[in-house]
């Protein structure tokens, strides 16, 4: 167990109750699941399914750690184990989730994708157990039943997960092969595991996992960014009996970068196991991970995948996701020779906006593109984005109310032709601040009709919801689940600090957070701020628009604006020595 030289924060969580979430209280045993039968009233099972309920792994501290498992009834033949890890309950499934907490299911066809087995965000044992799987749905240390004090991934997360996968490949039934398996927690927790390298573990599948606890999500900029995760994540999805580590408190006692914010960070340079990644543009938390474990995994087989959708109708409502990542795990849990290998390693989607679907399953070379034409749009009078510098020289300016979200500075550029834009922007501003000393800065791109109008992109594909446009979808639905407002970029400038040698592309600046550096009011600074990865088509006469302002500009937060430094109004500058500017990857698809 890890030794930490700082006191870590526990905050309580309430106790797991039997009934709600389809919690049931500890009662190791089992069962058997006809085949043709509906245990949620949902999908029928294909076979008979054993399930083994509240099975105990004791870890290597003595912690004992429960978990459901699924697997072929009566089989003489040894199968593989796919784990799913996470703390929201290895009964609170994919049916439940989807009503409680999604508008119109997500377009999820659930009585007939889903049988109600599939744990939160993890894949259906009625899809993988007739294939000839086990799936094991286990309950994180701290979580429901099991114990110790719940840790949020870093490094005793990841060696409670190492056990599990050897203890599994020792069971009696299993072939010697684990696989990893599930979206968000669940896939970010793989790259912890996959990166301490358990002899056993053969394949990874993350869905969507974010890359660094600190930067991608409670400190992202420099800014505390948990609110959204405190006032549903904690309060409503978590149970347990003695406790979790508290990013809140944490954050509150040490804001910058130290041991514990830093070992949320995996080594993705030490996966070395085939790993088959997806993302998405309009997810707020995972983009950014993924591309990173595509660039710095050790492996020689990996996958990538940008899909247009969002990622719970991804892992249960597509199902040609199903099918692949089954053959996936076939050619490598398995040994199944399947021409697995000839699948392209990168696929990308480009979002059209409105009510045009994306354009999925574009086969490139790499990621980001080798061919990529960075393009430079400088900030420019009347409000334009410029590929050319301003020739005379002249600095401009232009401010904003910090405090105020629907005051910001605007730049536009309007597309002449069919354009293509597909990876890591960054924006490059001078700035500066006359009544304090520090600034909350936020970037948004958006996409621009003809007529100048800003436009949404809808995260599921229409066929699966009532409304037929933007316009028809009622505002308590509105929500960052099914609508993508555009790539965001945030920094604090107080922490505007690069380390250079970390960063995995050179618009994704790495910033260690492990110092201070205030500015002096009305002196400008520059501010490098790498924007989410984005895909993105303009169609002729389409524009984009840079949007600068104090407040995040996504239609809902992954903080709230509670922790904002601003005060007064902000300046953009540009022109003369301050050539403020927009950097686009602009390709060729």
């Amino acid at each position: 167990m890890k030794q930490w030289n700082i006191d870590i924060p526990i905050q309580p969580l309430a106790a797991p109750d039997a009934g709600n979430e389809y919690y049931q209280n500890l009662e190791p045993r089992t069962q058997l699941l006809r085949k043709g039968s509906r245990p949620h009233n949902a999908k029928a099972l294909s076979c008979d399914i054993l399930v083994e309920h509240d099975y105990c792994f004791q870890v290597r501290d003595g912690a004992k750690l429960y978990a459901d498992i699924y697997r072929p009834a009566n089989s003489e033949e040894k199968v593989p184990a796919i784990i799913c890890w996470g703390p929201f309950g290895k009964k609170f499934n994919g049916l439940q989730s989807l009503k409680l907490m999604t508008p119109w299911n997500l377009g999820v066809q659930t009585q007939e994708a889903l049988s109600g087995l599939e744990k939160f965000e993890a894949p259906d044992p009625a899809d993988f157990v007739p294939r000839g799987y086990a799936i094991i749905n286990i309950d994180s240390r701290g979580a429901y039943d099991s114990e110790g004090v719940m840790a949020i991934m870093g490094t005793q997360e990841a060696e409670d997960g190492y056990d599990v996968v050897e203890l599994s490949a020792k069971l009696e039934w299993c072939n010697g092969k684990v696989g990893l398996a599930g979206n968000s927690h669940l896939a970010i927790i793989q790259w912890f595991i996959a990166a301490l390298n358990p002899p056993s573990l053969a394949a990874i599948a993350p869905w969507e996992g974010c890359g660094d606890l600190f930067r991608e999500q409670f400190g992202r900029g420099g800014i505390y960014g948990g609110d959204l995760f405190d006032g549903l994540i904690v309060k409503y999805m978590l149970k347990g009996r003695h406790g979790m580590e508290s990013f809140r408190q944490m954050y509150e006692k040490h804001p910058l970068a130290n041991e514990w914010w830093n070992d949320k960070r995996p080594d993705m340079k030490k996966i070395n196991v085939p790993t088959y990644i997806t993302g998405t543009w309009s997810n707020t938390m995972h983009g950014m991970g993924a591309i990173r474990g595509w660039r710095e995994g050790a492996t020689d087989k990996k996958w990538l995948r940008f899909h247009g959708t969002q990622e719970w109708y991804d892992i249960w409502g597509n199902s040609n996701s199903v099918n692949e990542l089954m053959n996936f795990f076939d050619r490598y849990l398995k040994d199944i020779d399947n021409a697995w290998e000839s699948t392209p390693r990168v696929r990308l989607s480009l979002l059209r906006f409105g009510e045009l679907d994306p354009i999925e399953n574009i086969s490139v070379a790499d990621f980001p593109l080798p061919d990529t034409d960075y393009q430079q749009f400088f900030l420019a009078p009347e409000e334009k984005l410029d590929p050319q510098a301003m020739s005379d020289g002249t600095p401009q300016s232009i401010s904003y109310d910090s405090t105020n979200p629907s005051s910001y500075a605007s730049f536009k550029h309007k597309f002449s032709s069919r354009t293509a834009m597909a990876g890591i922007p960054k924006a490059v501003l001078h700035m500066s601040c006359l009544d304090t000393d520090d600034m909350d800065v936020y970037v948004i791109l958006r996409k621009l009709s003809a007529s100048g109008a800003p436009l949404l992109s809808l995260n599921i594909p229409w066929k699966g919801i009532p409304p037929n446009s933007v316009s028809e979808i009622p505002q308590d639905k509105r929500t960052e689940l099914i609508l993508y407002t555009g790539a965001i970029g945030v920094l604090r400038a107080s922490h505007r600090k690069i380390d250079a040698s970390k960063s995995m592309h050179e618009n994704w600046p790495y910033h260690p957070h492990d110092e201070l550096e205030k500015i002096t009011p009305n002196k400008i600074v520059r501010l490098e701020i790498g924007i989410w990865a984005t895909g993105i088509l303009f169609e002729a006469g389409e524009s984009l628009e840079l949007r600068i302002g104090g407040s995040y500009p996504g239609i809902a937060n992954f903080g709230t604006n509670d922790h904002s430094l601003n005060v007064g109004q902000h300046t953009v500058h540009f022109g003369s020595n301050h050539e403020s500017h927009l950097i686009l990857p602009i390709v060729n698809l």
